[in-house]
C-alpha cells in the first residue's frame, strides 16, 4: 500500500482537476484476478508531469490522449504521467487482484453454501487496487460504473442501476465525490427493498442470511426513515445522493462505512442469534452515524486528513442525538457516556494522543492511525458541548449555511469556524483553540467543605497533566441527589455551572445550603473531562447508586469509577465489589453490558494471578443475581448470561446448558451462545479440538467458522498455539477476519505460563506480519495479538526494544506504544 504525503497531495491538486472516471470491471474469471478497464479524464496544467495510484498484476494498455504509456511508467504501486495536455484522457486495460484483507476488492466465498461475495474498499489510498486513480479526498470526480459479472449476481454501486441485461450491469454517473467514497457489491446478494418520501430504499445481504434479513428489514427500515425524517428536519439540503442502499458484507474491516448511496456494514450487523436491547441500539446508531456521513464528508469533504474531525466527529455526535431523538432508543447518550466517551478518553491520555484537529497529517500512514477515540467520540463530546453553549438554532443555522457554500466540495476547519462564527455572533478561534487543537483531557474535582449538616464552600478544582496544561473552559451540570422517603435517590437541584480557565471555580450558590447525598459533577453529561467525586459522595455510592433513578447519572458515576481503577486511584477489588452491588439491580442494558465487559478486562489485567480467581467469581456472582432478578426474555438476561458464561469455572454447569438442562426461562442457548460455551470450556481445557470440530460440522455458517477459528486458538494446548500463533504472523492466505479472529482467542489469562513465550515471539514476528498484511487489517491484527495478559516488567523491556528499533513501520510502533502505556498502567494497579 503506497504512502501519499500532504506535500505530494497539495501539488498534484495544483496540477490536476479530475472530472471523470468511467470504471468497466469484468468479474467473470476464475482465479484471483479480475480485469478493470478505466478512463479517467482531467484536466491539467499543460506539460506538468504528475501520478496516478495504481497497483496492478499485469497491464495490458496504457495510452494517455492515444499515445501509448511506456510500461516502466507504472512502478507497481504509481502510474507517472509527463506531458499532460490541458485535457486529458487517460485508458488503461489491466488485470489486478482480488484482496483478502479489506483493502481494495475483496472476495470472499461463503462456507454455508460455496457462494462468492464481493465488495469494494477504497478508503484512504486503495483506490489504486481497483484502477488507476488520483486517490487524495480533494480531488473529487463523477464516477461512471459498468460490470460484467455472472447472471446469477446482483451488482449494486454508487450510482443509479441504468440496465442490468445478460450478466451486463450499467450504472449512471455519480454526483462528484472523493476516491475513498467509491463502491460496489457483487455476488449472489439477497434484496429487500422499500420507498420513503420519494427516496429508494434497498438492504443487501449474502444468501444465507436471507431468512435473518426478511426478518429484520421492517426494523432497519424503520430506522433508517425515523433517521432520515430527523435529519431533513435539521438540515436545508435533502439526502443528496438519489438511492439508499445499506448492504451488509461478509470481513468488512469497518463497522460500517458512508459511500454515498450504498452505505456498506459489516454482517454481523444483521444477526442470526439473539442479541441484546444495546446491540439493537448500536445499530441503529451506526445506521444513523452512516447517513450523517452523507452531509459530513459525502456532500462536504474534507480537503485532507487533517480535518478528519469535520468526518467522524460530526457524525458520531449526530449518530447519538439523531437516535435518541427520532428512534425508540431515546437512552442513545448514556451509552455514549459508557461506551464511546470512555473510548475517547482511553486514547486521549495514551502515549499517541493528538488534537481532535492535528494542524498537520504528514501522510495517509499517519491519517489511518487518527481514525481512533479522539477523532470520533472526543471530537462528538466536544461538540455537544459546543451545542450547549451556542445553541441548538445557531449550531445548526451554521451547519446549513456550510452546506451550501461547500456542496459537492471540499472545507477545511476554517470554513466550518467560520459559518458557525457568523451564526452565532461568536468568536470560535479561542475554543477552537483549546478544544480541538491541543491534545489530551482534563480533570474536573469536587472539593467541598461542610459547616454541620450545611455546605460551607463547594468548588471544582480543574487540573490538566503534566506535558498537557491547558485548561479549558467548560460547561456541566452539577447535580444534588438525597434520599428520599421511599429509598429512591432523587435529584433536588441541578446547577449549570461555566468553569474558566483559573484552576477553580467556586459554586457560591451552594454556600449554605444542606448537603446531599450525592454532589454530582458532570451531572446530564455534557462535558468531556475525567470526574472526580468528594470523598462523602465518593463513599455513599455503593448504597446509593442501585436507587439512583438516572440512568444517565449513573453512567457517569459507573464511569468516573472505572477511570479511578485505571489511574491508579481506586483498586479493582473495589470496583468488582461495586459491581456485585450495585449492577443486579441496574436497569440500563447498555450500562451492564458495558460493566460487565470493561471490568472483566481489568480484572484480567490488573488482578494479579493470585487475586484473579475470586475477582472473577464475584463478577460470576454478579451475573448470577442479575440472572435471577431480570424478568424471562429480558435484554438483560442475555447480557447476564454471557457475563456469567465469560467468568464462571463451572464447567457442569456450561455443559447443562449445552444440553438444554437447568437454562434459565426466557434464555435460549441458540447457535451463538452455544458457541460461547465451548469458547469458555475450549479456554478452560474442558474440550478439545474434536468436540470443537463437532460443533463446526453442526454449524456450517460464516458465524461457525469464525467461532471455531477462534476456539481453537484458545486451547491450552502447546500444538494449538503453535498452529494458530503461526497463522497470525505469517500464513497471509488468512483473511482478516479470520486472522483478527484467531489473534483474539491465543490470549487467555488462564494460560498465563504455557503463553510466556510468546510474549518475546510477539515483538520478533510482528514486523513480519506488517509486510504480509497493511491498513486496518494488519493494525487490528497487531493490536488483537499483542502480550496484553502478561503483565510483566519484561514484556515492557521488549516493547522498548522494538519501539527502539530504526524502520519501525509507524502502525506497529503506535500499537506498542500504546499498548506497553496500558501495561504500565496495569503493573501500577498490581503493585
Amino acid at each position: 500500500m503506497p504512502t501519499l504525503t500532504r506535500a505530494e497531495a497539495v501539488e498534484r491538486a495544483s496540477l490536476v482537476d479530475v472530472e471523470e472516471y468511467h470504471v468497466d470491471l469484468d468479474l467473470t474469471g476464475s482465479g484471483d484476478t479480475f480485469r478493470s478497464r478505466a478512463v479517467v479524464r482531467f484536466r491539467a496544467r499543460a506539460g506538468a508531469a504528475t501520478f496516478l495510484e495504481f497497483e496492478p498484476v499485469e497491464v495490458a494498455s496504457m495510452t494517455l490522449n492515444g499515445v501509448p504509456v511506456p510500461p516502466e511508467a507504472s512502478t507497481g504501486t504509481r502510474l507517472a504521467l509527463t506531458g499532460l495536455a490541458d485535457v486529458n484522457e487517460l485508458v488503461v486495460d489491466a488485470t489486478m487482484r482480488y484482496r483478502n484483507d479489506g483493502e481494495g476488492l475483496h472476495r470472499y466465498v461463503d462456507p454455508a453454501d460455496g457462494n462468492t461475495y464481493l465488495y469494494q474498499h477504497m478508503f484512504i489510498n486503495n483506490a489504486g487496487r481497483v484502477l488507476p486513480a488520483f486517490d487524495q479526498p480533494d480531488l473529487k470526480a463523477v464516477f461512471r460504473v459498468s460490470v460484467t459479472a455472472p447472471e446469477s449476481w446482483l451488482v449494486a454501486t454508487n450510482g443509479a442501476l441504468v440496465s442490468s441485461d445478460a450478466g451486463r450491469w450499467e450504472f449512471a454517473p455519480t454526483k462528484r465525490i472523493s476516491t475513498y467514497l467509491a463502491t460496489l457489491i457483487a455476488g449472489p446478494y439477497h434484496a429487500v427493498t422499500a420507498e420513503h418520501d420519494g427516496i429508494p430504499l434497498a438492504l443487501y445481504a449474502r444468501a444465507a442470511l436471507a431468512e435473518h434479513l426478511d426478518a429484520q428489514a421492517p426494523e432497519i427500515f424503520e430506522l433508517t426513515r425515523q433517521s432520515l425524517d430527523r435529519f431533513h428536519e435539521m438540515f436545508e439540503i435533502r439526502y443528496p445522493f438519489g438511492h439508499y442502499q445499506q448492504a451488509f458484507a461478509p470481513e468488512f474491516n469497518f463497522g460500517a462505512m458512508e459511500y454515498p448511496g450504498l452505505v456498506v456494514f459489516r454482517d454481523e450487523l444483521i444477526p442470526r442469534s439473539a442479541v441484546t436491547e444495546t446491540e439493537r441500539e448500536r445499530r441503529a446508531n451506526i445506521i444513523a452515524h452512516e447517513m450523517a456521513h452523507q452531509w459530513f464528508g459525502d456532500l462536504v469533504t474534507m480537503a485532507w486528513w487533517d480535518d478528519l474531525w469535520l468526518n467522524e466527529s460530526f457524525a458520531e455526535y449526530l449518530g447519538s442525538r439523531v437516535t435518541a431523538e427520532a428512534t425508540r432508543f431515546t437512552d442513545a447518550w448514556t451509552t455514549f457516556a459508557m461506551q464511546r466517551k470512555a473510548w475517547g478518553l482511553r486514547a486521549d491520555q495514551r502515549p499517541s494522543t493528538h488534537p481532535v484537529a492535528p494542524s498537520d497529517v504528514r501522510d495517509t500512514e499517519e491519517a489511518l492511525l487518527n481514525f481512533d477515540g479522539i477523532s470520533y467520540a472526543k471530537g462528538a463530546a466536544t461538540l455537544k458541548q459546543l451545542v450547549a453553549w451556542l445553541g441548538d438554532e445557531a449550531f445548526l443555522a451554521g451547519l446549513n449555511d456550510h452546506f451550501k457554500t461547500h456542496a459537492y466540495g471540499n472545507a477545511t476547519l476554517a470554513d466550518l469556524l467560520g459559518a458557525l462564527s457568523k451564526s452565532s455572533g461568536r468568536d470560535l478561534s479561542g475554543w477552537a483553540e483549546v478544544w480541538l487543537r491541543r491534545a489530551q483531557v482534563n480533570t474536573l474535582r469536587a472539593e467541598v467543605t461542610r459547616d454541620g449538616a450545611d455546605y460551607a464552600e463547594v468548588a471544582v478544582v480543574q487540573t490538566a497533566p503534566e506535558g498537557f496544561p491547558t485548561l479549558r473552559p467548560h460547561l456541566i451540570g452539577v447535580g444534588l441527589y438525597d434520599r428520599a422517603a421511599d429509598g429512591r435517590v432523587v435529584l433536588r437541584a441541578r446547577h449549570e455551572v461555566e468553569l474558566d480557565t483559573s484552576g477553580r471555580t467556586v459554586l457560591a450558590d451552594l454556600a449554605g445550603q444542606p448537603a446531599a447525598d450525592l454532589l454530582l459533577l458532570n451531572d446530564g453529561d455534557l462535558a468531556y473531562a475525567k470526574i472526580r467525586l468528594d470523598e462523602d459522595s465518593a463513599a455513599a455510592v455503593p448504597a446509593l447508586m442501585p436507587h439512583l433513578d438516572d440512568a444517565l447519572a449513573r453512567a457517569v458515576i459507573w464511569a468516573s469509577v472505572l477511570d479511578s481503577v485505571v489511574d491508579g486511584e481506586r483498586p479493582v477489588a473495589e470496583l468488582v465489589t461495586l459491581v456485585l452491588t450495585a449492577l443486579p439491580v441496574e436497569s440500563e442494558p447498555s450500562v451492564v453490558e458495558d460493566m460487565l465487559r470493561t471490568t472483566r478486562g481489568l480484572v484480567d489485567r490488573y488482578a494479579t494471578a493470585e487475586a484473579r480467581p475470586a475477582a472473577l467469581e464475584l463478577l460470576a456472582q454478579a451475573a448470577d443475581r442479575l440472572l435471577a432478578v431480570v424478568p424471562a426474555g429480558d435484554s438483560r438476561q442475555l447480557v447476564a448470561a454471557r457475563g456469567l458464561i465469560g467468568a464462571t469455572v463451572d464447567t457442569g454447569r456450561l455443559r447443562s446448558w449445552l444440553a438444554g438442562q437447568d437454562v434459565p426461562d426466557g434464555l435460549t442457548v441458540d447457535a451463538d451462545l452455544r458457541w460461547l460455551i465451548h469458547y469458555r470450556l475450549a479456554v478452560l481445557g474442558a474440550i478439545g479440538a474434536d468436540v470443537i470440530e463437532a460443533e463446526r460440522e453442526r454449524d456450517r455458517s460464516a458465524s461457525g467458522e469464525q467461532w471455531a477459528v477462534r476456539c481453537r486458538a484458545a486451547l491450552p494446548d502447546a500444538s494449538a498455539k503453535e498452529a494458530a500463533w503461526t497463522a497470525i504472523v505469517a500464513d497471509g492466505s488468512l483473511s482478516n477476519r479470520l486472522a483478527d479472529l484467531t489473534a483474539a482467542g491465543f490470549w487467555q489469562p488462564e494460560q498465563a505460563e504455557l503463553l510466556a513465550p510468546y510474549a518475546e515471539r510477539y515483538f520478533t514476528d510482528m514486523p513480519g506480519m506488517m509486510r504480509i498484511r497493511s491498513g486496518m487489517s494488519a493494525e487490528r491484527i497487531a493490536v488483537t495479538a499483542y502480550p496484553a495478559v502478561i503483565v510483566s516488567d519484561r514484556t515492557r523491556q521488549l516493547a522498548a526494544g522494538l519501539l527502539a528499533e530504526p524502520g519501525l513501520h509507524p502502525i506497529l510502533h503506535r500499537v506498542v506504544l500504546d499498548a506497553d502505556d496500558d501495561m504500565r498502567h496495569a503493573l501500577t494497579a498490581r503493585g
